[in-house]
């Protein structure tokens, strides 16, 4: 591991402690291998004046739902230091009580809650203070001869701390362990099967002692053949009508809709083709802090998938049962990650964020668990332990507190001609409601308009069944499954009457209006099987219940691919699958309508452009977000129990009403 410290970038901060705290602490977030989302944690030293004139010893450290990657001055809690050792001299404090009394230390009420180990800081009698939970080391301790080989790797340069529960208790350890010790004899500490500490009386003092420690690690580890250890092997192989299922099942555990990551990477590849994979992988967490995002074990996908996720549940129950004083709340049994032999790894999310944050835990997990097993057997904590980290009061606490969320939060859709009007608007509208989306147009510009992870553009021509396919299995692929199609791509020709109507104009009109539609459906529906409350939403037409004349294709087209839509109600109602049809009339801020046309049509009725855009009973004007706003409602839990309908977004049009 290598220093990443500029000097001149350095001085360019002036000395202020702060500063320097912000600057080595995002180098080491910037560094997976060492910190992972929101883990690890730093701090600073240093004195404040206070409005009456008096000088406060302050520590800053990291504040909480701050990452170290990112953090600002902004993102460190300053509390007061006496507080912090007072807490320390005490016997025991609940962590509930802990991070009460913290917050009532800080000068600043509106900065951040602190970190739960700012005791543990304060007490390090160091400037500045760093905490990581390097992948090298914690793979050393997680082994049953753990602190033997750390003894051996950093001899009495550091101060080995049993695993005990983060927080109070581990500071009340620490602060039991040091008293009469000289901290000028010590390198850091290394706490057993959680992570690493250094200190220093400088940043650059305290940075470099990290990178001295972990590189001590990587060595032991490199000298012992461990990163050899790491199966690696590609694949080809895909399923994901059995993803989509897999997907359906986590999703019905947790109660809630989940997006699901399939990585089939050599490494994800490798490490579920191990044989022994089903009882390495189960054996818990590389540190107790990812059980809240990863709980305790994947779930191990077997040949019958149903069966797997029931035993899964199953034991999770049993698991919580064992350990349950009574008084705590279960969460949802449904796991986080899951390996799957023969093709790779999948991690589940309520968002595409969550599912990635596990995504990169278990890209970190993996090796390590290997290399562990290499030195002479991966050994993580025992379950009561995690159990205690995973169940936390003030985890507890959040799940009681609760919070909103959503209504498409972790569903899955897929928007035919999204580039403009309609369509842009309900990809954009659906992803602003918690959907993941993908959005399809032949224009390539979407590509580059929809570019997010969980808002993505691609050029697909719906004429094309091929085009079609891959665009499924992309949604597929890249979400886990398919749960809202909203089937809208169309073209308005030119005014035709029929009599001189041209073949090409109708046989296009009618391919991409009509044709199109029935592939896509029949396309999605396979995933839509396994959907989460799976939805079709057909964007039909006013000209459906009134025509006009000029638009025979139009209006032909818009008529058969409603009465597809009331088919397919028929057909896929026993399935679950809802489908239903929006008729929009006159949506201004499309591309159908110029300011040309517009006048045109306002000359033909004899009123203004005013009196024509809002030509309907209501007097309003409609447009392209009043549909999508529409989609999304259909799409949502108020339409759960409605099917086959018909639903106009005209203002009232007297010709329908």
């Amino acid at each position: 591991m290598q220093s990443l410290w500029n000097e001149s970038e350095a001085q360019a901060l002036g000395g202020d402690p702060l500063a320097l705290r912000v600057y080595t602490s995002r180098l080491l977030g910037g560094d997976p291998a060492l910190v992972l989302h929101g883990g690890g944690n730093t701090s600073v030293k240093a004195s404040a004046t206070n409005l009456f004139g008096e000088t406060e010893e302050l520590l800053y450290v990291k504040g909480s739902g701050w990452d170290l990657a990112t953090i600002e001055a902004a993102g460190f809690a300053p509390v007061r230091i006496s507080v912090l050792h007072q807490l320390a001299e005490l016997p025991a404090i609940s962590d509930s009580e802990l991070v009460r009394m913290q917050r009532a230390a800080m000068i600043d009420p509106s900065a951040p809650a602190p970190s739960i180990e700012a005791v543990l800081h304060a007490i390090i009698p160091h400037v500045f203070v760093d905490h990581t939970h390097s992948d090298a080391v914690v793979a050393l301790t997680n082994t049953p001869h753990g602190e033997t080989l750390v003894r051996e790797v950093y001899g009495e340069n550091v101060l080995i701390v049993p695993y005990v529960m983060p927080g109070f208790i581990l500071a009340r350890a620490v602060y039991e362990m040091t008293h009469g010790l000289n901290w000028a004899s010590l390198d850091g500490i290394i706490l057993m099967n959680h992570g690493v500490f250094s200190f220093g009386a400088t940043a650059k003092e305290a940075y470099e002692g990290m990178i001295r420690l972990v590189t001590q690690a990587e060595d032991a580890l490199a000298s012992r053949g461990a990163f050899g250890s790491v199966a690696a092997s590609p694949s080809d192989s895909e399923d994901l009508l059995a993803l989509s299922r897999i997907r359906r099942m986590v999703s019905d555990a947790a109660g809630q809709p989940m997006i699901a990551r399939i990585n089939q990477s050599a490494e994800s590849f490798g490490f579920a083709s191990l044989p022994n994979v089903g009882d390495i992988a189960t054996r818990g967490t590389l540190t107790p802090d990812h059980i809240i995002r990863t709980k305790r074990i994947p779930l191990v996908v077997g040949n019958e998938i149903d069966a797997s996720m029931d035993e899964y549940a199953a034991n999770y129950r049993a698991y919580f049962e064992r350990h349950n004083d009574g008084t705590l709340t279960m969460l949802d049994p449904a796991p986080r990650w899951a390996v799957w032999p023969g093709f790779g790894t999948i991690t589940f999310g309520a968002t595409i964020k969550a599912a990635d944050i596990v995504a990169d835990i278990v890209g970190h997990t993996i090796p390590a668990i290997q290399w562990a097993e290499h030195l002479g057997g991966w050994r993580a904590l025992p379950e009561n332990d995690l159990f205690e980290v995973e169940y936390w009061e003030l985890e507890q606490a959040k799940l009681r507190k609760g919070g909103g969320k959503p209504s498409l939060q972790g569903k899955v859709a897929v928007v035919t001609g999204a580039a403009s009007g309609i369509g842009k608007a309900c990809a954009t509208e659906l992803a602003a409601q918690g959907a993941s989306v993908l959005a399809l147009d032949l224009n390539a510009q979407c590509e580059e308009m929809f570019n997010t992870p969980s808002l993505v553009g691609r050029h697909c021509d719906v004429t094309r069944p091929e085009n079609v396919r891959k665009a499924i299995e992309e949604a597929v692929r890249r979400f886990g499954g398919i749960d809202i199609l909203v089937s809208n791509a169309g073209i308005f020709p030119g005014s035709q009457r029929i009599e001189a109507m041209d073949a090409d104009a109708w046989d296009r009109t009618l391919s991409v209006n009509l044709t199109s539609h029935q592939r896509m459906i029949q396309a999605c529906i396979p995933f839509l099987k396994n959907g989460i409350d799976p939805t079709v939403i057909v964007i039909g037409s006013k000209n459906v219940p009134a025509p006009g004349p000029g638009q025979a294709a139009y209006s032909v087209s818009k008529a058969g691919v409603t009465q597809l839509a009331r088919v397919a109600a028929l057909e896929l109602g026993s399935l679950g699958i809802r489908v239903n049809v929006l008729h929009p009339n006159m949506v201004f801020d499309t591309g159908v309508w110029t300011p040309e046309v517009i006048e045109s049509r306002a000359h033909n009725y004899g009123i203004s452009v005013e009196e024509y855009k809002s030509n309907n009973l209501l007097k309003a004007v409609i447009t392209s977000e009043d549909v999508a706003k529409m989609v999304a409602v259909v799409a949502g839990p108020v339409f759960l129990k409605t099917t086959g309908a018909q639903i106009p977004i005209d203002g009232g049009n007297d010709r329908v009403v």
